[in-house]
């Protein structure tokens, strides 16, 4: 078995999504490879790289009574799967600040100029409804070194963004 796909399953969050779709695989004779689950807003999302025999048809009409059972969106893609080529994070970096249009756009380009390879964010809407604060928090990889982040930091904070960068040490074993 070596054929690899990238199943991505979205739709309303309820108990019993991932139990359900990975027993569907487990019962179809599909192995698991990494996966990433996640809820945004009362929507439920996770993304698997799945072992499989067959084609993405296969694949997908072996998904296809769970998702429409639950109410589900189904993307699938032949991925190639570099299972154990990692790579870990050196900076944690926190932004906030008043919400408005832009932010993620504006940060992430200014960061990537900077060298930091994103390999991990979420946000976050926190604050109240009349005065929304946007959360952004990021891991990654920082190829131009922490002083690059620092200066790309320097400019964001300028436009009213609160910065937090903290150096993460990996211990690897």
């Amino acid at each position: 078995m070596d054929k690899w796909f990238m199943a991505v399953v979205v739709g309303p969050d309820r108990p019993g999504i991932v139990a359900k779709v990975t027993s569907a695989l487990f019962n179809g004779g599909c192995n698991l490879g990494e996966a990433s689950m996640t809820r945004l807003g009362g929507n439920f999302t996770m993304m698997l790289m799945v072992q499989h025999d067959g084609r993405e048809k296969g694949l997908r009409d072996l998904l296809a009574p769970v998702v429409a059972s639950l109410a589900l969106h189904l993307h699938i893609d032949s991925i190639k799967a570099e299972l154990h080529h990692h790579i870990e994070p050196d900076v944690r970096i926190t932004l906030f600040g008043e919400d408005r249009s832009g932010i993620v756009a504006h940060a992430t380009a200014t960061l990537a100029e900077a060298g930091l390879h994103i390999l991990s964010l979420e946000s976050d809407v926190a604050g109240s409804k009349n005065r929304p604060i946007y959360v952004l928090h990021i891991e990654g990889a920082a190829l131009e070194g922490v002083p690059s982040l620092e200066s790309a930091l320097s400019i964001i904070a300028s436009e009213g963004i609160e910065t937090q960068l903290t150096p993460v040490d990996t211990v690897m074993g």
